[in-house]
């Protein structure tokens, strides 16, 4: 038998008028009724007040609990992701946050990109002149390029006795358009590299081997005017006329009929007197050869000096042009000079 508590039983009978109210204003709201129809006798109903179900207050009790405790949770991870955000950004600039330094900062990485991309191209045209250097020498005998390699080494290597062992080398007819040519490339790698010390050195070093070459293949007048330069000290120009007079007097052969008819010591008029055979050498040099010769350079030199142009300005290059050019005319005057003096020259 089961036992009904009066609680039960109330809260029962509360539940089924609760229901047919219920049904009763759904009735109404689908099913309206007349005016007359509508009123009806009000019966006062007595009742307990309604009282919930322990287990319906439990239900509810434990769902605001886990309401409470899911937002509360919510909070909770919202806070953390915040403070792990503020700790990330905690070692950052002020600046970080201005849009005009984030501005510039990209700006200035396009910049440095764009400097990157110039050195590589740079670069890229370095090793491209570099191969181009290397390969002036692909036409000539590796073995040759080799001797010439080693020639040049020691020259440097020579530093004050570097005119001795030059001249020694060009005696045994070792300088070669291939010895200027390894010359020339070690000076274009020097001053692609802006080596100033080493450019001076191989630049003064062509001109030495360059000159030296030049004297072996120049004929015997230019050799002539070249020994004759050689002789000036820079300070005494008369002096050095007597020495080129006294030079000239003994290379040039006499120019007078009678030593051409009969040689030095030989009685024209006895006929008697000591007949050498005449000399056999090839590069004897007259003086009319000479004055030709050294003519025909003048009317070359001086019409070069014509075209160019005269440097003007104050910056390193023009000043270097201008001396240059005071040096080329110094020597056209002493090239002059000795003209003239092989022109009047008298035994």
């Amino acid at each position: 038998m089961l036992s009904h508590s009066p609680v039960h039983i109330l809260t029962a009978a509360l539940s089924l008028s609760l229901t047919s109210l219920w049904f009763y204003f759904l009735f109404l709201a689908f099913f309206p009724l007349s005016k007359t129809k509508m009123e009806a006798k009000v019966f006062p109903l007595t009742c307990a007040p309604l009282v919930p179900s322990p287990c319906l207050l439990k239900a509810n009790v434990n769902e605001r609990i886990s309401f409470f405790k899911t937002k509360a949770l919510h909070g909770v991870v919202l806070r953390r992701c915040t403070d792990k955000e503020e700790t990330l950004l905690e070692g950052m600039p002020p600046e970080y946050y201005d849009d005009e330094w984030q501005a510039q900062r990209r700006e200035k990485t396009k910049e440095l990109h764009r400097r990157r991309q110039e050195e590589d191209e740079e670069e890229r045209r370095k090793i491209e002149e570099y191969r181009d250097i290397g390969m002036r020498l692909k036409g000539y005998p590796e073995e040759d390029v080799r001797n010439a390699r080693k020639l040049v080494s020691s020259f440097i290597r020579a530093e004050e006795e570097v005119e001795e062992r030059i001249e020694e080398t060009a005696e045994r007819g070792e300088l070669t358009e291939l010895v200027l040519m390894v010359i020339w490339n070690r000076l274009d790698l020097a001053r692609r590299d802006e080596e100033k010390d080493a450019i001076r050195s191989l630049d003064l070093l062509y001109r030495r081997v360059e000159t030296e070459i030049l004297k072996r293949e120049a004929t015997p007048a230019m050799r002539l005017l070249n020994d004759l330069l050689n002789m000036h000290d820079g300070f005494d120009d008369e002096g050095w006329l007597k020495e080129c007079k006294k030079h000239m007097v003994d290379t040039f052969p006499r120019e007078d009929p009678f030593t051409i008819l009969a040689p030095a010591g030989f009685d024209i008029d006895k006929h008697q007197g000591p007949l050498p055979p005449p000399p056999e050498v090839d590069d004897v040099l007259l003086r009319v050869d000479f004055v030709r010769e050294v003519d025909a350079l003048l009317k070359e030199v001086r019409l070069e000096q014509n075209e160019a142009q005269t440097a003007e300005g104050l910056d390193p290059e023009s000043v270097a042009r201008r001396l240059k050019q005071q040096e080329k005319q110094k020597t056209i005057r002493q090239v002059e000079a000795l003209l003239d003096l092989a022109i009047n020259l008298k035994w």
